[in-house]
């Protein structure tokens, strides 16, 4: 009797009995004398029922004596007794349908009461859904990004390992001049070399990429072979030998990227070079630029340099200068701006061509001897500035060919300090 009393409410209603009810009794208790004006008759019914409800049929034995005056006493106790023993249920359904049928308002107040309730239940439904499909969501990320993170890695330990390739003879021979003697030193350095060359690596192609995107749409369309990606690195490292037996010279020619890294022994490494003859230290003016023109050596295979300063940055560039040496010695040339090695400006605009295609067009006029053209210049490192004033910077770079070096030390930016420059460069046979 009790489920087929709950079943009927919750159809009826869509609410169980007990909450059907704790709403009329909250509705009745709110409302009674104010929304709600019964007769007194009707309210000793309801009581009565209220009274069934909550502590069961009547019991003349347990019910505490009333007042020789308590005339509603008995009139309530009278209607309790009235109910006999219907049970708790059959009194709510009772409760209920005596205030449905004396108030009007109690229908429209149950309507909206479960109105609410649906909305509220829809609105916990969807954020229930949203919160599932936003832990999807990360979770999908997570995921993605591990896998991205697995891929980059991969890639990066293979770019890692083709630089280490291209670089270990460099390096070797380097650490060999350091240490000699000492294979596990050398070892340490070669490492220390190979992870900072990396770094410097990537940095350079962070640079020339974000140069390369902002040269527009419409540059790009013209010069497709621009941009410069990490598995060429790889590329390359796998046609070397290839590369090394092709004897013919093609029209453009790639340059690898120069090899760059730091050491800390700044002040030891001052004081050799001042030690020395004096070629070594350079002193900038403000607004000054300074080029060392190194030729390439016949047996040799690479250039090294190292530089640092005295309190203050400096700006530093590597270019190529495409042309048969006409000397042996290392010559310093003076100049008052950072374009004072060209002539026109249609010689910076190849020059920043190459900057941006990585590419060196050979003229082959201005390889052969006697020819009075200019010639070609391509840029292996960009004039940056280097806080060179707190560590050695140190490079390397493979010779392209047969041509000359022209290391760019630039005070062009300072208009009132002047920079002292520590300089060495050797070759590697």
């Amino acid at each position: 009797m009790d489920s087929i009393q709950q079943a009927a409410a919750l159809e009826k209603w869509g609410f169980t009995l007990p909450e059907l009810y704790r709403l009329a009794l909250g509705f009745y208790k709110q409302n009674t004398g104010k929304a709600i004006h019964l007769s007194y008759e009707d309210n000793l019914k309801l009581i009565a029922f209220k009274q069934q409800a909550t502590m069961g049929p009547y019991d003349a034995n347990s019910a505490p004596e009333l007042g020789v005056l308590d005339v509603i006493g008995r009139d309530r106790r009278m209607h309790w007794q009235l109910l006999g023993d219907i049970n708790r249920e059959q009194a709510m359904e009772g409760f209920i349908d005596l205030l449905d049928n004396m108030c009007t308002a109690f229908r429209p107040y149950v309507e909206a009461v479960k109105q609410n309730r649906d909305e509220t239940l829809k609105q916990e439904l969807r954020r229930m859904e949203e919160e599932k499909l936003e832990k999807e969501k990360r979770e999908r990320e997570q995921k993605e990004l591990l896998e991205e993170g697995y891929k980059d890695e991969l890639q990066r330990r293979k770019l890692q390992d083709a630089l280490n390739k291209q670089t270990f003879q460099q390096f070797k021979s380097y650490a060999e001049v350091q240490f000699p003697g000492n294979p596990e030193q050398q070892g340490v350095l070669i490492r220390q070399l190979q992870d900072e060359h990396y770094h410097q690596y990537m940095q350079q192609l962070h640079m020339h990429n974000k140069a390369h995107i902002e040269l527009g749409e419409e540059a790009t369309k013209q010069l497709p072979n621009e941009t410069i990606d990490t598995a060429s690195v790889l590329e390359d490292c796998k046609n070397e030998e290839q590369q090394q037996d092709d004897g013919s010279q093609d029209e453009f020619i790639i340059l690898e990227p120069a090899k760059m890294w730091t050491r800390p022994d700044i002040e030891e490494f001052k004081a050799d070079v001042s030690q020395g003859e004096g070629d070594g230290v350079l002193h900038l003016d403000h607004g000054e630029v300074v080029t060392v023109r190194v030729p390439t050596m016949v047996n040799g295979k690479s250039i090294f340099w190292e530089f640092a300063s005295d309190n203050y940055d400096i700006g530093f560039g590597l270019f190529f200068e495409w042309s048969k040496p006409t000397t042996t010695e290392v010559v310093v040339h003076e100049t008052d701006s950072e374009t004072g090695d060209f002539d026109n400006d249609d010689d910076i605009q190849s020059i920043n061509e190459d900057l941006e295609s990585g590419s060196a067009k050979i003229e082959q006029e201005s390889l052969d001897e006697g020819s009075t053209s200019k010639p070609y210049v391509s840029i292996i490192v960009p004039v940056y500035r280097r806080d060179c004033y707190n560590e050695v910077y140190v490079g390397s770079h493979t010779y392209p060919g047969e041509g000359v070096y022209l290391l760019k030390f630039s005070n062009s930016y300072s208009f009132f300090r002047s920079k002292t420059i520590y300089y060495r460069i050797y070759y590697e046979h």
